[in-house]
């Protein structure tokens, strides 16, 4: 051997041998010894064997004694193999194996744990599953590797399936390590032990005390850590709940708080782990695998734990324990205070270990055989026993169950058809006896039966006397008068009856019995359930004999965000009405995530609950959203946006104002994160009053912003940061050039500086300083303006796919026990997967399986399921479409659009947690096959956005962004309004139509008086020349119309009344008017040579003051007028039905009426008195040019015209007052009071003011002083033209 290989296998073996020192010397890293193979046949058991050679003692792994392996006699579900492994073990893994050289083996089985041999309790995965894979063949090995190590005595394996072509055959072996602990057991009276904490076991940095405990009673003290100051903490258990309680005193009266409640059915007889750390004021509390984190006083961050008393409670006088209900009865194991073993010590008897009462170290418990009801074919016949001297019947058991109904026994009477029927009806327990088919007694006691704990009954029947007991409270029992007697015929039954009882001899009108029996008693003997199981007494179907299998569904609670939860044997109801959210366990939220998604969802300015995160932990906010402008503001409130003066107070050199937002801070920041620019004014006038100090001194004032209390910022509105400038240093143009800021010039007159905060991670404003307001003359007002905030990055975070190879890529999506999954989608493709993510063998898809067809499809560990959506209309129309599809612990569910949501129920053999390892594909799959063409926008995984625009930068085949909404949302625009593209969404272009608004959905109306006058001119003439006595037609050409589309609504009480006039510079003119006859005529003069022709409508009663909408159209001589919904007329003209150059439109009073008839002139002059709305003549509307952009528009307004909302269909009648009762008055003022005095008190309530100055600063109101320059501005919502409106979608 040469040098270099001496040296290779040198190395080799000092790594071999690190390698055995680090995992073979201790037992805590290696634990997965065999543990059946080298035992005696006597520890083995089974319900029957086939024969002397199919034998327990046979079943060992890979052994061929005897006849290969242990086979029962029958091959059914009933049947069992139990192995006893001599003292309680650490177990780790199990295998399993066929029966040698044969066709018998399990397909699956279940597993069962025991300390004592009874009260067995079944291994669950994931606290769920409790079926266990086998075997598809004689020989091979199926091992299964436990994901939490059991620690028991004896184990149980239950065959639930086995080869059908043979019959069941096992060999086992289990695998783990001996298992060593101190135990302690307490009587529940006096017997307790009470540790004295010297200097070696007081805390360190933290304390931390870990034990185990099995409880016979639900209620008792465990633990109780008391130090100085009369604090202390203690473990307590109450209903099979462990409670962590805080006492502040040494009195027994003071009653303790309740920090936290963990865990459930703890009284179940089964060890259940316990851990208290304990860091400064916060403590976590971990009961089995669940841990809650509460925090606790200040007063405890420098506690120090003086004695710890377990199992009884401790006088507050003798410091002896006393013998209360609230002692523990049961066993704790391993207590350990920060590392030392306490029961170790008390075993030892230390010193500082005091021992009360019978306190002994092994943990004795009573055999008690339980019974548990599976399912509906569930039943347990027990022999009546024989009449008694009393000629009456005693029967007790106790029971524990979810369920509100469900029948427990019945029994038949020696009379002719009577029967007796005890069960639970609305959680209460109930009696009925027939006879013959007729009630002849009925008794109800106990309430709320269903709370998952023990309850004992008690059915006595004597000396003509019938009692029925619930706890063997008298409260909770009832008794009547017997005049026959109550004995059983021949059997009992409890829980249900046979299927197949051709005797009749059990009948059950009521539910069958879901839940646990125990301490059967009849006739005060007690029946033996393991002769039961042995067929050695009575009979039974589908029970789990000596076990309680009942599980909390509601303890973790699966109900997220707050949602209660209620449960049945088999299923668990999440209420989530008052939560903000939906679903099975209340995860997806009923909310939109921004201001900018209700506007894409038809909505207008109001206020709107928004849940930033959608299923995430943070709460949904109320909030503005302002869709007046073109962009979608979100407006957050705080205490005092309104302008609030300062001046100087004798002592008080610098003010202090402190802002409270009406969101929370998470709600905050999150807002500000995802929207695309926020901003906030801030504002200051000044007089004689500085404020940064400009340019070389120290800051007089500055604010705080940002996150938490935020950070100093000494910048102003308008400026940049870390500037300490503001907005006038900026542009260069303050009233001193020496000096930054317009303030800092230090003048006796008033002058401001104000702008917006623009930079996001400096908002919102927290509080500002002020510091110059001390000296003689100095005054100042100041004002921080809402939060607002516009763009939603998420909801418009797009990729474009070109090709089917193409994909993006993330890391593995992590949704173990609830999932979901939203984006929206557009394509001109038929299929194509949008995402995808695998594991071993669970994955998750949703995927266009066709051009009408969504799919939604998981494995977690059974098989695919499916969930599927169908369209009655393409989905590949180049539109966006929204898809959401959530998975839990109960239910899949898959919604498309607004169609109705399809579900799947979760699989009961189904494992919880979703388990996925390889890289989320987002357009693709990882085969790269059936890849989606189209564009995915908004995709939220469980409330995260996934960065699809960032990700499609650097990926190939993948496009960043995706322009055309307006296919999507140009619908929304109404009233002919334009649909235009942004980068980012759509705005709808009002210029072109009557109305106005976000989505041209509002009407423009005005009030009109006699002298009102608005004159729109289309065009004005060429400049002729003076010498020219003829107008060229040429010059008007392209004024000349061959028809008209005219539109308006109206509201008047005048008769008549003239509505539209168009003139011409030809003496031609259009006419709308309302005749004397309450009709509508329209005049249409179109040749200056002859008289107006005159089109009267039939409609009637125009002058109700009601609305109505007149439509006029004209297509040279044909015309055509429509008045509400009435039917269409038509007319036709005599003239060459050219209107030849146009000059103006007017509404109202015409004042230059020269042209006009004589009776048209009369008309004209008086004017019109009403409401006009949504004036519309071809592409003009004069009306909305004359409120809305009079200056820049060419139109003329004379007298009084104000907007309105006359023109709203639902708008009373402004102008009947004269024909209306003072009653109508009176009323209108009274709702009017109430109004005003409901906004007014809302206004009050939500604008509380927290503005102070070290103690208080006090605004003062602009009425104190006269030359207060400044008025209020009005928050942005009340400048909304719309109706502000409030939803709770």
């Amino acid at each position: 051997m040469d040098l270099g290989t001496k040296r290779v296998a040198w190395i080799i073996a000092q790594v071999a041998l690190l390698l055995s020192i680090s995992y073979g010397t201790t037992g805590e890293e290696v634990c997965d010894s065999p543990l059946v193979s080298s035992l005696p046949p006597s520890s083995f058991r089974s319900s029957s064997q086939l024969s002397t050679s199919h034998a327990p003692g046979f079943a060992k792994l890979n052994r061929r004694d005897g006849a290969g392996g242990w086979s029962p006699l029958i091959s059914d579900r009933y049947q069992w193999l139990e192995v006893d492994l001599g003292e309680r073990t650490k177990i780790t893994a199990v295998a399993t194996q066929g029966r040698y050289g044969s066709s018998d083996w399990l397909t699956s089985y279940l597993l069962m744990f025991s300390d004592t041999g009874h009260n067995w309790r079944q291994y669950r995965q994931e606290d769920s599953i409790g079926s266990f894979p086998g075997n598809s063949n004689a020989d091979s090995v199926v091992h299964y590797k436990l994901q939490q190590p059991a620690i028991a005595r004896f184990i149980r394996l239950i065959p639930l399936d086995w080869n059908p072509n043979g019959r069941i055959g096992l060999r086992l072996e289990t695998y783990g390590c001996p298992y060593t602990s101190d135990v302690v057991s307490f009587d529940g009276g006096s017997s307790g032990l009470l540790y004295w904490l010297t200097s070696g076991l007081k805390r360190t940095s933290r304390d931390v005390v870990t034990l185990k405990f099995k409880a016979l009673r639900n209620s008792g003290t465990l633990l109780q850590a008391e130090g100085q100051e009369g604090l202390s903490l203690g473990l307590e258990l109450e209903r099979g709940k462990l409670l962590l309680l805080l006492r502040q005193g040494r009195t027994s009266s003071t009653e303790p708080q309740r920090l936290v409640s963990l865990g459930s059915l703890l009284d179940d007889q089964h060890w259940h782990h316990v851990a208290v750390e304990r860091r400064g004021s916060h403590l976590n509390l971990t009961v089995d695998k669940h841990t809650e984190r509460v925090q606790i006083p200040a007063d405890f961050s420098h506690w120090t734990i003086e004695q710890l008393s377990l199992g009884a409670v401790q006088s507050e006088v003798s410091q002896k324990p006393v013998t209360s209900k609230k002692n523990f009865n049961g066993c704790l194991e391993n207590l350990l205070y920060n590392g030392h073993n306490l029961i170790e010590l008390a075993k030892n008897k230390k010193q500082q270990v005091t021992i009360s009462g019978n306190v002994t170290f092994s943990c004795a418990e009573p055999v008690s055989v339980a019974v548990t009801f599976t399912g509906p074919e569930s039943f347990l016949q027990l022999p009546g026993t024989t009449v008694s001297s009393s000629g009456g019947v005693s029967i007790g058991f106790q029971f524990r169950t979810w369920n509100k109904a469900g029948l427990l026994v019945t029994f038949e009477l020696p009379q002719q058809g009577g029967v007796a029927w005890l069960y639970l009806s609305e959680a209460r327990l109930r009696l009925q006896i027939h006879k013959s088919g007729r009630p002849l007694l009925e008794l109800s006691a106990g309430v709320a039966l269903n709370d998952g704990q023990w309850h004992s009954v008690e059915l006595n029947s004597r000396r003509g006397r019938l009692t029925i007991t619930v706890d063997k409270e008298e409260r909770d029992s009832s008794q009547a008068s017997l005049s026959f007697p109550v004995t059983i015929e021949s059997h009992l039954f409890f829980g249900g009856c046979p299927v197949d009882d051709g005797s009749q001899k059990c009948r059950n009108p009521f539910n069958v019995f879901q839940g646990c029996m125990r301490l059967f008693t009849v006739d005060n003997q007690n029946m033996d359930l393991i002769k039961v199981q042995e067929k050695q007494l009575g009979n039974y179907s589908n029970l789990q004999i000596d076990m309680c299998g009942i599980i909390d569904r509601c303890s973790p609670s699966p109900c997220e965000h707050g949602g209660p939860c209620s449960q049945s044997w088999t299923v668990f109801h999440c209420n989530c009405s008052d939560s903000g959210y939906s679903g099975a366990t209340c995860h997806s939220s009923v909310y939109e995530q921004s201001c900018e998604a209700y506007k894409h969802k038809g909505n207008t300015s109001g206020h709107f609950y928004i849940d930033v995160d959608g299923s995430g932990p943070i709460k949904p906010q109320l909030v503005y959203c302002n869709m007046t402008e073109e962009n979608t503001w979100m407006v957050i409130q705080h205490n005092n946006t309104e302008l609030t003066r300062l001046r100087p107070s004798p002592g008080v050199n610098q003010y202090s104002i402190h802002f409270d937002y009406s969101s929370e801070e998470e709600q905050l920041l999150a807002v500000i994160k995802q929207s695309e620019h926020c901003e906030q004014e801030l504002s200051y006038h000044c007089k004689k009053s500085r404020l940064l100090n400009t340019p070389e001194g120290s800051p007089l004032s500055w604010w705080f912003g940002g996150p938490g209390t935020g950070r100093v910022q000494t910048y102003w509105g308008g400026a940049q940061p870390g500037s300490q400038q503001c907005a006038c240093g900026l542009q260069g143009d303050c009233v001193d050039l020496q000096h930054y800021c317009n303030c800092d010039a230090d003048r006796m007159e008033w002058t401001e500086d104000s702008g917006l905060l623009t930079h996001k991670d400096s908002l919102p404003v927290r509080s500002l300083v002020l510091g110059d307001i001390q000296r003689p003359g100095s005054e100042a007002v100041y004002r921080v303006g809402p939060l607002q905030c516009h763009g939603d990055r998420n909801f418009w975070n797009a990729a474009f796919f070109d090709k089917e190879t193409s994909y993006l890529h993330f890391p593995t999506f992590h949704g173990e026990l609830s999932a979901d999954i939203s984006f929206l989608f557009k394509t001109m493709a038929s299929s194509g997967v949008f995402l995808e993510n695998l594991g071993i063998k669970d994955f998750i898809r949703i995927e266009l399986s066709s051009s009408t067809q969504v799919v939604f499809s998981f494995d977690v560990g059974n098989g695919p399921l499916e969930v599927r959506v169908e369209s009655s209309f393409p989905l590949n129309d180049n539109r966006w479409h929204r898809v959401r599809a959530e998975r839990n612990v109960k239910e899949a569910s898959l919604r498309l659009d607004e169609l109705p949501v399809a579900t799947q129920e979760a699989p009961a053999d189904g494992h919880f947690h979703l388990q996925l390892n390889s890289q989320l594909f987002i357009g693709g799959t990882a085969s790269r096959q059936k890849g989606f063409r189209g564009c995915i926008r908004s995709l939220q995984l469980n409330g995260v956005t996934l960065d699809l625009e960032e990700r499609a930068k650097i990926t190939p085949g993948v496009q960043p962004g995706c322009p055309g909404h307006c296919s999507s949302y140009g619908s929304l625009c109404q009233n002919h309004g334009l649909c235009m593209e942004r980068a980012n969404g759509f705005h709808c272009d009002c210029s072109l139509s009557a109305y106005t608004g976000v989505f041209c959905q509002t009407e423009v109306s005005a009030s009109f008086k006699s002298g009102t006058s608005v004159s729109y001119t289309f065009k004005e003439p060429y400049e002729l020349s003076r010498n020219s006595s003829a107008l060229p037609s040429s010059i008007y050409s392209d004024m000349t119309l061959r028809g008209e589309n005219v539109s308006l609504s109206f509201r008047t009480n005048q008769s008549p009344a003239l509505l539209l006039y168009v003139s011409s510079y030809y003496r031609e003119y259009l006419a709308v008017l309302i005749n004397k006859h309450d009709k509508l005529e329209v005049r249409y003069k179109l040749d200056s040579s002859r008289d107006a022709e005159v089109l009267r409508s039939k409609v009637r009663s125009l002058t109700n003051g009601q609305l109505h909408t007149v439509s006029i159209r004209r297509l040279t001589d044909s015309v055509s007028v429509q008045i509400d919904q009435n039917a269409r007329e038509d007319f036709n003209l005599t003239s060459d039905g050219e209107f030849n150059a146009i000059k103006s439109l007017v509404l109202g009073r015409v004042h230059e009426s020269d042209d006009l008839d004589a009776d048209l002139s009369r008309l004209a002059s008086l004017g019109f008195t009403g409401c006009l709305s949504v004036v519309h003549f071809n592409t003009i509307s004069p009306l909305k040019e004359a409120l809305l952009r009079p200056d820049s528009s060419p139109v003329i307004i004379t007298g009084p015209l104000a907007q309105s909302n006359c023109g709203s269909a639902a708008s009373a009648n402004p102008y009947s007052a004269e024909n209306t009762h003072h009653l109508s008055g009176v009323i209108a003022v009274v709702i009017f009071v109430i109004v005003t005095a409901l906004a007014i008190t809302a206004r009050f309530l939500y604008r509380r003011k927290d503005t102070y100055r070290n103690k208080e600063v006090k605004g003062v109101k602009q009425e104190d002083s006269q030359d207060f320059p400044f008025n209020n501005q009005a928050d942005s919502q009340n400048l909304s033209t719309e109706n502000p409106k409030e939803y709770f979608i």
